[in-house]
């Protein structure tokens, strides 16, 4: 390894997240001007970059490398170029430097962000997964970011979590999007090796189904603002311990990425690190000529909607691109 500190991103099989990754790597970019941080896109995809990530390096595998849905992530040990790695998924917009987050990692073979769960249901019965494998407690988390530091102890874990996802229906694990969920995997595999996550704080990464009641990013300015309504506002989620936070990488997980406020923070990217405008201007102008409509059009369909359930019953979800 000739580099000490990466941040990857993973852009396979789907074209979807090719694009996901440029937007994510952009914001990273715009943050990281004079950082030795380095940047990689690990894809099975063969297109080229854009001329304004010079700085970006492209990992190429074979698709029949990382399997299929999250299964990718479970290669992360194979996968990380440097001595210290944070991965970040695709779907994932940096807002601010990223030195402090390396800082509360270093030292951990492997760590992602979150607290400990013994009971209950997370894709299956925890209770009874921790009684399976004699552990008291599995980290829980979002696999939105992984941390790793290669060595012995990240490839046994990441080794481990690989068996696992051959038995992963026989464990009682329920799947995601109809694929094996890598957090599960990953979760007991790191317990089994006595590793643990850093504590949530809200500072490092949350997304908008953690906070449903407020999203607020501008990648440009370093701004984030996602809120969990504390109850008894419908829409509080008794698991998110935070309230309002403020963090450094914004994961819009899920079909967010269709939603206008992650679209408006692509396009003033790519205004800017592409097409060479400035901030402020690019800033502006996206904000006039299509979030102020955007906002007005979520605003009346969050008030018509209640009038539309009653009168046809409720829309059928959409097909996600990422499927």
């Amino acid at each position: 390894m000739t580099n000490e500190r990466a941040v990857l991103t993973l852009a396979a099989g789907n074209p979807v997240y090719w694009q996901m990754a440029i937007n994510l790597a952009r914001s990273f970019l715009w943050w990281h001007k004079q950082s030795d941080l380095r940047f990689y896109i690990v894809t099975d995809l063969p297109h080229e970059l854009p001329k304004d990530l010079y700085g970006v390096e492209i990992l190429r595998v074979s698709p029949d490398k990382l399997g299929r849905g999250f299964s990718a992530k479970l290669h992360l040990d194979e996968l990380s170029p440097a001595s210290k790695n944070l991965f970040v998924d695709a779907d994932c917009l940096v807002v601010g430097n990223l030195e402090s987050v390396f800082a509360r990692f270093a030292g951990r073979p492997v760590s992602v962000v979150g607290g400990s769960i013994s009971s209950g249901e997370w894709f299956g019965d925890v209770d009874s997964i921790c009684s399976r494998f004699g552990v008291t407690a599995l980290p829980k988390f979002n696999g939105g970011i992984y941390y790793l530091e290669p060595g012995s102890l990240a490839s046994q874990t990441y080794y481990r979590a690989r068996e696992l996802e051959q038995h992963y229906d026989d464990l009682g694990l329920k799947r995601l999007r109809g694929r094996p969920n890598d957090e599960l995997l990953i979760a007991i595999s790191m317990s089994l090796q006595g590793l643990k996550a850093i504590p949530e704080d809200g500072t490092i990464m949350s997304d908008p189904q953690a906070c449903p009641a407020e999203l607020q990013v501008s990648v440009l300015r370093g701004r984030s603002r996602l809120v969990n309504p504390p109850p008894p506002d419908r829409r509080h989620q008794s698991w998110n311990p935070l309230h309002v936070v403020h963090p450094l990488i914004v994961h819009f997980l899920g079909d967010f990425t269709s939603g206008w406020r992650y679209r408006a923070e692509a396009r003033k990217l790519q205004l800017v690190m592409e097409q060479g405008w400035p901030a402020v201007l690019a800033e502006g102008f996206v904000d006039v000529t299509f979030s102020a409509g955007q906002q007005a059009i979520e605003t009346s369909k969050n008030l018509a909607r209640p009038i539309y359930h009653a009168t046809f019953g409720p829309r059928k979800t959409a097909k996600s691109p990422r499927i």
